[in-house]
């Protein structure tokens, strides 16, 4: 496929996820299918795996490949399907969530992520949801813009961008917008184009994407089985506290923990990895695993001498 996603931090993933033959997988952003499709090689199971994205073009495209024929496929928002997966009473023995946009999203300027490339103001990443970046830029008002980019984007200059959207208002694209918000950054170009926050901040707030992990996190410990392995990667620091915070939360040395920690801190790419994939040089993964109520763990984890493990019902 043009454009195909290159999955970050793959080794890091297996490690960590350390998969077993006849397990259960739940991928909750499972993109088009390059963590996933390594995965299987390991598990080969896909009567046992669960793919879920929202974008329609990566639902296709997963419905379409010879390596998920049999896996159970899901057109939604990981909060919904997750939600759907505990009335179901279901469990997994790996969940691994890849937030943010993949490659295709950027490098289709049609669909408004790229502030490089002409396109519309859209930024959904499913076409089939109402608001779009369109009618945030055009319809907020300059102090709740401001504080958009403010609380998302981290941005600094959060109301001169503000204002300076306000007074070249109507904006119709993204490369319109990329300008707009470039003259609130004079003086000489930095690495970073000056507009990458605010994008950021209006992606974020259009698929509420913080919203949705901070309510998705406690399902997806529902989810996972007892010596149960969660990977999550995330592209963005207020992703990442989330992530943290909850792992934090859950984990310690309380006889009732229902998680242990399997990376103290985040794991970033390698040199290497960066050569080729430079869109990985944001990417944090942390992991964890469940254990039992009363303090054994079921699982082998990395580094740890093997028992038997736990498969997860369909």
């Amino acid at each position: 496929m043009k454009n195909q996603h290159i999955p970050v931090l793959l080794t890091e993933v297996l490690k960590y996820l350390d998969p077993r033959p006849t397990e259960a997988f739940l991928d909750v952003t499972a993109g088009y299918g390059g963590h996933s499709s390594k995965i299987l090689e390991r598990t080969l199971n896909t009567q046992a795996t669960t793919l879920v994205d929202r974008d329609q073009s990566a639902i296709d495209h997963l419905r379409g490949q010879s390596d998920f024929k049999g896996a159970e496929i899901i057109h939604k928002d990981f909060l919904s399907a997750s939600a759907a997966l505990l009335e179901q009473g279901r469990q997994y023995d790996m969940i691994l969530a890849d937030l943010g946009v993949s490659s295709p999203h950027l490098d289709t300027a049609e669909r408004g992520f790229s502030l490089k490339a002409e396109g519309p103001l859209d930024m959904r990443m499913d076409s089939r949801q109402e608001l779009t970046a369109e009618a945030i830029v055009n319809n907020y008002d300059e102090a709740k813009l401001a504080k958009l980019l403010r609380d998302y984007g981290e941005e600094p200059k959060a109301r001169a961008i503000a204002r300076g959207i306000v007074e070249h208002r109507p904006i119709a694209s993204t490369t319109e917008l990329a300008q707009v918000i470039a003259r609130a950054w004079p003086g000489p170009a930095s690495r970073k184009h000056p507009a990458t926050r605010s994008f950021q901040a209006l992606r974020l707030a259009v698929n509420d994407e913080l919203g949705l992990l901070e309510a998705a996190l406690p399902k997806w410990l529902s989810l996972l089985a007892p010596g149960g392995r969660i990977a999550i990667i995330s592209f963005h620091s207020l992703e990442d506290r989330l992530v943290k915070n909850f792992f934090t939360e859950h984990a310690g040395d309380r006889y009732d923990a229902p998680l242990r920690l399997l990376t103290k801190k985040p794991v970033t790419a390698s040199e290497q990895e960066l050569v080729f994939n430079p869109r990985a040089r944001s990417a944090k993964l942390r992991a964890a695993a469940k254990i039992k109520t009363n303090g054994r763990e079921e699982h082998a984890y990395p580094g740890k001498k093997p028992l038997p493990s736990v498969q997860g019902p369909r």
